[in-house]
């Protein structure tokens, strides 16, 4: 199973990585995972999202992986624009499964080198 993985760090920056691996499946969010699976030894990291491959986004208070139609009043998935407004939208649950496309995670523990190394892009050809 393929996923695309969001790595946020604290100074901001947002490094993508494609990884072919059922690890993750089964997971939740807010669980903490070790970096070694994807590479990054010493790194602690935590899921704080995704979306599967339609666009749906997960939501920590959606229990399961399938898609529901909730009543939502803010939070992620919605944009409430007057007070005590509700809206009923798809969102996906909070376990990962094969149908989520994209993990989001950020850093909670960092390693010994930086993000930046693991995530150099390769140079360009120099003439």
């Amino acid at each position: 199973m393929e996923f695309k993985v969001v790595i946020n760090d604290k100074t901001g920056k947002s490094y993508q990585q494609n990884i072919d691996s059922e690890k993750f499946i089964g997971k939740k969010i807010k669980e903490k995972i070790d970096g070694s699976i994807l590479g990054l030894a010493g790194y602690e990291l935590q899921i704080t999202g995704g979306s599967d491959s339609a666009g749906f986004p997960m939501r920590l208070d959606i229990e399961g992986s399938g898609r529901k139609k909730a009543l939502l009043s803010g939070g992620v998935g919605v944009k409430i624009s007057r007070k005590g407004m509700k809206k009923r939208k798809t969102v996906r649950g909070n376990t990962i499964s094969v149908n989520t496309a994209q993990i989001n995670l950020k850093v909670t523990k960092p390693g010994s080198k930086p993000l930046q190394e693991f995530f150099k892009k390769p140079e360009e050809g120099k003439e």
